[in-house]
C-alpha cells in the first residue's frame, strides 16, 4: 500500500515539475509588427498611390504594400510574389 502511495506521489510531482519547466513566451517572441515598404506607385495598376484617394494598404509576408485602391487587392493576392517585387523595386528607386 505504501508503495502505491509513494509511486502515485512520485508521478504527481514529476508531472508538476514538467509543467514548471515550460516557459511562457518571452517578449522577444511577441508578434513582429509588419514593415512599411513605402512604394509610391501601385504595383498592380502603376498609378501613383493617393491620387484616387487614401492609399489602400495590404499586408503580405510581414510587409505592408500601398495600392491605389481596394480594387487592386484581388489582383495582388492572385500573384503576391510578382506584385510585392514590383512594389519593392518602386520603393528602392524612390530611395536612391
Amino acid at each position: 500500500m505504501n508503495r502505491i502511495i509513494a509511486l502515485t506521489l512520485g508521478v504527481i510531482f514529476l508531472t508538476m515539475g514538467m509543467g514548471f519547466a515550460q516557459q511562457a513566451p518571452s517578449t522577444s517572441q511577441a508578434a513582429v509588427q509588419a514593415v512599411e515598404v513605402g512604394n509610391k506607385h501601385c504595383p498592380v495598376s502603376g498609378k501613383e498611390v493617393g491620387v484616387m484617394g487614401p492609399a489602400f494598404k495590404l499586408e503580405y509576408n510581414g510587409k505592408v504594400y500601398n495600392l491605389c485602391c481596394p480594387g487592386c487587392k484581388s489582383t495582388f493576392n492572385n500573384d503576391p510574389e510578382k506584385y510585392s517585387k514590383i512594389a519593392e523595386a518602386d520603393a528602392a528607386s524612390e530611395n536612391k
